[in-house]
């Protein structure tokens, strides 16, 4: 039996239904690449982080990271569940708000924000802006001065930690772009420069250790790092603060080898991780605020392919080529991420064969998984990619100059179209002639 995430089931044709809708009707529906979402999933894992939080009795804000995958709907879906969202461009910003999110529960990152973005979330009142580097100060005191208004920020730390996942996705460490290092002093700069300034409201702290993380031992050791530099603060400055962001980056399940802890499990361990360390430290416990994004839509989402050409090499490799690929999923291309997948349009008995999912781009590399275990495929069946809610529509590219995909939402038996597929008007409508 495949691996099945939500309320992911096969019906009495031996179709894949998610939310209670046959993925076979949705693909003739909608065509093929479909990106295919669980609501009731996505409702289940943000709740699993909020209520656990609300159980302990702690003052908390659960923040969806809005670059795993956004939209007008997610939005609203995250509203509903009382979630704020942290951006990283202007665009995400205009995108939440359109989608009725309150500026007020917006967060906004990044390692380089224009001039012209910090002006934009200022006048459209996002509630809190992550200060990433002295450059930032500046920019934002200018903008804040000129406008005579004040700014809830937070600046972002790296505390030397390192979690156990790919280079590219790890962003604790020393050696990052993002934040500020504390071994070199420059956190306990930035401290003194923001608390210097009569327009910047400091309201705490942040740091983000990396992505897809599987243990609650890195966390732990940066919520001790992060108290240790905290009470050092309190002692030098008398600078306590009233929120600790411990980020994000809690790890989902994408084949049967992965073993991630539940939402319920991080929350718990981080809560009393800081609970330990503030007893021990005589430190006042801050509200906690957290930052899932993949935690609560990777799973959720399943990509629906139609099979195309096969191409058999004796003794060497089977190669199954569907109609998307590394324009709708580049992370296997990017990070070597590893995907699982099925039949979605039957069951069968036969015995399986090893194969290669490959895409239709012009790229050697287009791989959407390497190596897996099927039943013969034929031309114009339906490939279910598990697992790919996360960073699949949201990194999602015209390479080749192929169409975005659809997105829709399933729940209770309905679905809902939330992104159109693009046409070739759209692709050529920003060209100049």
């Amino acid at each position: 039996m495949p691996l099945l995430f939500g309320t992911a089931e096969f019906n009495e044709n031996e179709h894949l239904t998610i939310g209670g809708c046959d993925t076979v009707r949705l693909a003739e529906k909608y065509g093929t690449p479909l990106f295919v979402y669980d609501v009731a999933h996505i409702r289940q894992r943000a709740r699993g982080f909020k209520q656990t939080f609300d159980s302990l009795g702690v003052k908390n804000k659960v923040i969806y990271a809005s670059k795993a995958f956004c939209c007008l709907a997610m939005y609203k879906l995250l509203e509903e569940e009382e979630l704020g969202c942290d951006v990283v461009s202007a665009g995400e910003i205009y995108t939440a708000i359109k989608g009725g999110m309150s500026p007020a529960n917006i967060e906004f990152h990044g390692n380089n924000k224009t001039k012209e973005e910090l002006a934009y979330a200022v006048e459209q009142g996002v509630g809190t802006i992550i200060i990433d580097n002295f450059y930032e100060i500046e920019l934002l005191s200018a903008i804040l001065k000129e406008k005579k208004k004040s700014q809830n920020v937070m600046f972002r730390i790296t505390p030397g930690v390192d979690a156990e996942t790919h280079e590219y996705i790890l962003t604790g460490q020393v050696d990052s772009k993002f934040g500020f290092d504390v071994n070199s002093g420059q956190a306990t700069q930035a401290l003194e420069k923001i608390m210097a300034d009569d327009y910047l409201v400091l309201k705490g702290v942040h740091c983000h250790i990396g992505s897809q993380i599987f243990s609650a031992e890195g966390f732990l050791a940066a919520v001790e790092k992060m108290l240790l530099i905290l009470n050092e603060w309190k002692k030098t400055f008398d600078y306590t603060v009233d929120i600790l962001n411990m980020g994000g980056g809690f790890g989902v399940r994408y084949t049967e080898t992965d073993d991630p802890l539940e939402p319920e499990a991080f929350v718990k361990a981080i809560v009393n991780a800081v609970k330990g360390q503030c007893e021990l430290l005589d430190y006042t416990f801050p509200e906690i605020w957290i930052e899932p994004g993949r935690s609560i839509i990777a799973e959720a989402g399943t990509t629906i392919y139609t099979v195309g050409a096969q191409k058999i090499i004796p003794d060497v490799r089977h190669y199954v080529s569907v109609d998307g690929g590394m324009g709708d999923n580049i992370r296997p291309a990017l990070y070597d991420a590893v995907y699982d997948g099925f039949l979605a349009n039957r069951i069968s008995n036969d015995a399986a064969e090893n194969m290669r999912i490959v895409g239709k781009y012009c790229e050697s590399g287009d791989i959407l998984i390497k190596e897996i275990a099927l039943p013969p495929m034929e031309a114009e069946d339906l490939f279910a990619m598990t697992s790919t809610g996360a960073y699949g529509y949201s990194m999602a590219n015209n390479y080749n100059r192929n169409l975005k995909p659809a997105v829709v939402f399933v729940e209770d038996g309905q679905d809902k179209l939330v992104i159109r597929r693009e046409t070739y008007e759209d692709l050529v409508s920003l060209d100049c002639e």
